[in-house]
């Protein structure tokens, strides 16, 4: 394919594509666990192009959106992209602290303690249907935080779209009624 090329990309297709470039590193970060490092996909850009057309293509099917909303730090390297894809603005969810005007905030349960994450108060308008964007679905406590944030600022969650759901821990079951667009299970 000539680089820059424009293909549609089924979600089998940007499947392989992940199962291809996604490298697992074992026993990262801790012993036990096996890290998705999304890297070497990232470096390939018709890759990249490929998975970012099939996540476009699955949130297109839901209708229109206003927004995408990406999570630090992964979900800002895939959702700026896909905002573009789909004509919309992007909106970062970033760690406390780091976002210079009026912020909300919540904070949520990890593995190993707690996290607290923001969004610009103003950074949606009232009624804005919105896509969340994260890399990978483990437990979702993340995409379940950020969710709370765009209602919050009075936005609907039409869907979570990620690369990467990791089926054995449950992050499914975790994000309630709101659809899951997901391109390959590992």
């Amino acid at each position: 394919m000539r680089r820059g090329a424009r293909l549609s990309t089924s979600r089998e297709a940007a499947a392989a594509l992940v199962e291809q470039w996604v490298r697992p590193v074992p026993d990262w970060p801790e012993p036990g666990v096996t890290f998705r490092d999304i890297t070497p996909l990232l470096g390939q850009p018709d890759a990249l192009r490929g998975v970012l057309e099939a996540m476009g293509e699955q949130v297109r099917s839901l209708g229109p959106v206003d927004a995408v909303v990406g999570v630090e730090a992964r979900g800002f390297i895939l959702g700026t992209p896909l905002a573009l894809e789909l004509g919309v603005g992007f909106v970062p969810v970033r760690k406390a602290g780091k976002l210079p005007a009026e912020v909300v905030s919540t904070t949520y349960s990890l593995e190993y303690g707690q996290a607290t994450v923001e969004m610009h108060a103003d950074a949606l308008a009232r009624g804005a249907r919105v896509v969340l964007v994260d890399d990978v679905l483990a437990t979702g406590g993340t995409l379940n935080a950020a969710r709370e944030l765009v209602e919050t600022c009075g936005g609907q969650v039409v869907a979570h779209a990620v690369m990467i759901e990791l089926p054995v821990l449950g992050g499914r079951a975790a994000l309630g009624d709101v659809p899951l667009l997901s391109i390959h299970a590992f």
